[in-house]
């Protein structure tokens, strides 16, 4: 059986430790050498990050979030372990672990990590598709020769180095599948080494509940128990013919992956479709001049990370939810795409204008979709050079705020937005694909609240 330390990647033929360092994270499995895709998980990527750069908050319980009806972005394993978790309303995990640190997200410096982790990956091999910005899968086929080693043990060197040169910790799954790499992932959490293989993955998977799948949400898993399938070994059972013939599609789909079979190739070209960002508010708002503000803060922010992702959009959305909770959105569509904060601003604001008719709202949001190529964005405008001019002005102001911080220069929309009674941020959805990105603000920025 094949088998190596994950600490020093000494090669391992006996014993619980390793023989040259005396550590106990030794890999063994009979497939170790010959699987080779892998899915890459960051363990609470931006609480620690957080940890990382404030080393006062490394032994205490962080909870990334804010504001008293917010919900968690995403919490250590020190607040998981007293039951918080993500999406978790920020009021039920600060009584579950009421001495934990919470800490606003700053998703430009967790963009900026998640593209450093994302470099070492594409040093491994060029086929890494992400799926999110702390997780991907890797294809390392034919590695073995570039690398001078098997794709399990530049996986763990990946994950060794990582640790030790960026100061955050990975998760990894190996598998002859995606389907069977991001199980793999959960396993053994955190700084975690799992490995499911091909002639054990049928029954691996037999006891675990259906919503194991990948797909199989909360309302799939009630149809297929009305159906008698609770288990996957109920779907391993049932076979092939009579999943397709009780349920269509679907039913061969999961015929294949009860048995671990997944045909899905690693894509790197997996294409981002739209960014969004936005904020709940601490308390209902109907002002206009209120929601306006909000608006430009988060024009900012989505901007920035246009510019950082490289986009650029054509149709902008504005999303509203009302305080019963009554989701609003309008859209509209630009001749020419965009990724100017200002820009986005003017056209968000007149889809709020018709909308803010006095109604309070307890959420607002921008996104923009119909991504095109950011070279082609913005043009010159011959007959209104004031956009041209406002476009130059804002990236110039871009460059002050990179070199002297982002308060170095302001729009005046924002002098009054400081008053109390604003707003906590969202975490970014997360529907497991890459088909859209967001990111969630805070306006103003506050301080970590401490206990």
């Amino acid at each position: 059986m094949a088998a190596f330390c994950r600490d020093c990647l000494n090669d391992m033929a006996a014993g619980a430790r390793c023989a040259r360092c005396g550590s106990p994270r030794v890999i063994r499995h009979d497939e170790l050498d010959t699987l080779h895709i892998g899915h890459i998980d960051c363990d609470a990527f931006y609480a620690a990050v957080e940890k990382r750069d404030d080393p006062a908050l490394r032994d205490v319980p962080v909870i990334i979030g804010g504001g008293k009806r917010g919900v968690v972005s995403t919490a250590c394993y020190l607040a998981r372990v007293q039951g918080v978790r993500s999406a978790m309303p920020m009021f039920k995990a600060l009584a579950l672990c009421p001495e934990a640190v919470v800490v606003k997200p700053n998703m430009a410096k967790y963009v900026a990590v998640g593209r450093e982790v994302r470099e070492r990956m594409r040093r491994l091999t060029p086929l890494v598709e992400p799926l999110s910005i702390d997780e991907a899968f890797l294809d390392l086929a034919g590695t073995e020769r570039l690398h001078g080693e098997s794709p399990a043990r530049s996986l763990a060197r990946l994950a060794r180095d990582v640790e030790a040169e960026i100061g955050i910790t990975l998760s990894i799954g190996l598998a002859p599948n995606k389907f069977l790499a991001k199980i793999a992932s959960d396993l053994d959490k955190p700084r975690g080494f799992a490995v499911i293989g091909k002639e054990e993955a049928a029954a691996f998977l037999a006891p675990r509940p259906v919503g194991t799948i990948w797909g199989v949400g909360r309302v799939t898993q009630e149809r297929l128990a009305k159906e008698g399938f609770r288990t996957i070994a109920d779907l391993q059972a049932a076979g092939e013919s009579t999943l397709a013939r009780r349920l269509g599609n679907e039913g061969l789909r999961l015929a294949r992956l009860a048995f671990g079979r997944d045909e899905r190739k690693v894509n790197p070209e997996h294409e981002t479709k739209s960014v969004s960002t936005e904020t709940t508010f601490d308390t209902d708002i109907a002002e206009f001049r209120e929601l306006e503000q909000a608006l430009y803060a988060l024009c900012r922010k989505l901007s920035d990370r246009l510019k950082a992702g490289g986009h650029a959009g054509r149709t902008i959305t504005l999303k509203l939810k009302t305080a019963d909770f009554r989701l609003i959105t309008r859209a509209r569509s630009l001749e020419d795409p965009t990724r100017l904060a200002n820009r986005l601003f003017d056209h968000g604001r007149d889809l709020l204008r018709v909308e803010a008719n006095g109604r309070r709202f307890r959420l607002i949001g921008i996104g923009v979709s119909d991504l095109a190529d950011p070279t082609t964005a913005d043009p010159d405008d011959l007959v209104d050079t004031r956009g041209t001019k406002a476009g130059k002005v804002e990236i110039a102001a871009d460059r002050l705020r990179e070199r002297f911080g982002r308060g170095i220069i302001e729009r005046g929309i924002l002098i009054d937005a400081g008053r109390p009674g604003r707003r906590e941020e969202k975490p970014p959805a997360s529907d497991g694909t890459t088909s859209s990105s967001s990111t969630s603000s805070s306006f103003p920025a506050a301080a970590p609240r401490r206990k």
